[in-house]
């Protein structure tokens, strides 16, 4: 039977008129692919990343379509949702992303998540189990356990992926990697970074003002999988980030951009020993100012250069790396909101925030050859790369420059950071296993607490402090939740792929 229906069709063939051949051919060939794509989170930042998607400017991509868009807060939001609906009429516009997800996630080809921190992790991994690529703001979650899932759940989907850390895509990064990897500055046993963030309120106490909900916000879908309270307007939209149950701080805002070069350019893979110190320690909210310094151990040596132990310290909130010897006087280290500095056995190199800018203290221009892959268009082309790698055919896909597979690793290092500021009271440098999440050597009977309200008063001019505090809870148990956090009912994650 399939040789006489072969022989049939061959026949056919052969005496089709030849515009019957030139139509059939015509019509053969596929329409160029266009991403369908859902937004979920996109006022602030969330904007800025649709735009980088499908606009040059005031001109739409023919590639991308938003088929949804959704987002809690449709005052903040109103101008993009209007805007969005005059660009893609048939876009529908959501304030809860489940809903959207439920009617249209199954259409789409693709999600940005924009939200609040806390948030990413969820959002994300619904879409990558359902196959669908992402690109997520940074930092990519709260914790280490949020960032590995997402890393695994994107690597068994086979999708393209990007975080928002958009100095990856730059030339000053790929410099840095170029002229580290070249021997310039010799081997790296010491990195000190720093940010001028905070620019947002930390170092608060809980808010006594309870304040009614605006008609525009879905307060509970905003507050998603995080334990519920009242509504106050310190929280949403933007001062998020310095809350311990909605951000991360500046070390988790702003690491996913200054720590990065290093990230890339020293291989550093899992720390070993981290400890963090900082200002009173709040219980709901992130430090006024704080320090971490993570301890790397050894990798493996590249061709011109050694990879031996190397310290990272980093530190926010005005208090800044020393000055490297030999640094011009009067150099401003903050460029672009902080810095990066590699102290080498031959040079010391500087860059600033986003890896821009690098420069060696010595004056020396490095000629080093290029071996980074270079990004159209550079920081501004970093949500196209994404577009670019979510079109192609998987099995030539070339990676962003933050996938998942390095910006998951990558998170799970500022993760740990915000993790040790928390746990400082226990005195100890802290010891990690990277492979299994899990500190190492909290005593088993440890205890932490953080304080509720410093009870500063004045009285005929003697100040007074009567501070109050959290009970003491046990530390490896509190350690454990800060590695892998618990949902509020009726929000689960996932399970972890094998």
């Amino acid at each position: 039977m399939f040789l006489k229906a072969g022989t049939v069709a061959t026949a056919a063939l052969a005496v089709a008129p030849a515009d019957t051949l030139a139509k059939s051919k015509k019509s053969a060939t596929p329409k160029k692919k266009i991403l369908k794509v859902l937004g979920v989170g996109v006022g602030g930042r969330g904007h800025s990343d649709i735009n980088g998607v499908c606009r040059n400017g005031k001109e739409l991509y023919p590639d991308v379509e938003f088929i949804g868009i959704a987002d809690t807060d449709w005052k903040y939001a109103k101008p993009v949702l209007d805007e969005y609906q005059k660009f893609y009429p048939n876009c529908k516009m959501y304030h809860d992303y489940r809903t959207m997800f439920a009617e249209l996630l199954d259409q789409a080809d693709a999600v940005v998540c924009g939200t609040a921190d806390h948030t990413h992790a969820i959002i994300c991994a619904e879409a990558l189990v359902a196959g669908k690529h992402v690109y997520c703001e940074k930092p990519l979650t709260r914790t280490v356990y949020e960032s590995r899932l997402l890393t695994k759940l994107a690597e068994k989907a086979g999708v393209a992926t990007q975080m928002g850390n958009q100095g990856s895509s730059g030339e000053g990064v790929n410099l840095v990697c170029e002229w580290i990897w070249n021997g310039e500055i010799g081997e790296v046993t010491r990195v000190d970074a720093f940010t001028d963030r905070p620019i947002w309120p930390q170092g608060l106490e809980h808010p006594a003002e309870v304040q009614p909900i605006p008609s525009t916000l879905d307060w509970d879908a905003w507050i998603g999988p995080a334990p519920m309270r009242d509504y106050n307007e310190i929280y949403h939209p933007w001062n998020f980030r310095g809350w311990w149950d909605f951000g991360t701080g500046a070390l988790g805002d702003m690491a996913c951009h200054i720590l990065h070069p290093a990230f890339k350019a020293l291989k550093l893979g899992y720390p070993t020993k981290i400890q963090g110190s900082s200002t009173p320690l709040m219980a709901e909210s992130c430090p006024s100012a704080q320090q971490v310094k993570f301890t790397f151990p050894a990798r493996d040596n590249l061709p011109k250069v050694a990879m031996p132990e190397v310290e990272v310290t980093w530190c926010d909130g005005g208090l800044s790396p020393y000055r490297p010897e030999g640094l011009e006087i009067g150099k401003d280290l903050n460029d672009g909101g902080g810095c990066t500095i590699f102290y080498g056995t031959k040079d010391i190199l500087v860059c600033g925030s986003y890896g821009r800018n690098p420069y060696l203290v010595s004056g020396r221009v490095p000629d080093a050859p290029k071996v980074c892959r270079r990004v159209p268009n550079g920081m501004n082309g970093h949500q196209r790369d994404w577009v670019r790698a979510c079109l192609e055919d998987p099995a030539t896909r070339v990676k962003t420059a933050s996938d998942f597979s390095e910006a998951g690793p990558f998170n799970e290092m500022i993760a740990m950071g915000v993790a040790a500021i928390r746990l400082q009271g226990l005195n100890q440098v802290l010891e990690w296993d990277g492979e299994n999440m899990k500190f190492t050597n909290i005593p088993e009977k440890a205890t932490v607490r953080a304080m509720i309200k410093d009870g500063f008063t004045i009285k005929d001019g003697h100040p007074t402090f009567n501070k109050t505090y959290t009970d003491p809870v046990n530390a490896r148990e509190f350690a454990a939740e800060l590695i892998k956090p618990k949902y509020r009912d009726g929000w689960k994650l996932p399970d972890m792929p094998e």
